[in-house]
């Protein structure tokens, strides 16, 4: 049985502390206090994971392997990134994405055990 990229990202974000899922757009994004640290998305047919991402990251990750992350629509003038979900995702990356999103949107006592 084939699991899914969006039940991976589901078992990764809800993992962390007080994370909850809610469908917002037709889709689940994953939440710390009602606010958005992972969002999976598939408009392009293709799944994918859009999340926060620290100052300049997105740059230096679309510049270096753009087959695999870009500029998400939206949110991406905020900074946010995009990581296609298929062709062999590395979840050891996802998860350490997911988490860095994680703590840059948890409050900080919270992002401190993470």
């Amino acid at each position: 049985m084939t699991v899914e990229p969006v039940d991976l990202l589901r078992r990764i974000c809800l993992a962390l502390p007080e994370a909850e899922e809610k469908e917002t757009w037709g889709g689940p994004t994953f939440r710390i206090r009602d606010k958005i640290f992972a969002m999976p998305r598939s408009g392009d047919g293709r799944p994918s994971l859009w999340c926060k991402a620290p100052p300049g990251s997105q740059m230096v990750l679309v510049g270096a392997d753009p087959a695999r992350f870009f500029v998400p629509p939206y949110v991406g003038h905020k900074g946010w990134i995009g990581m296609r979900l298929d062709d062999g995702a590395d979840w050891t990356e996802v998860e350490a994405i997911v988490r860095r999103s994680y703590r840059m949107t948890a409050p900080k006592r919270l992002a401190a055990g993470v």
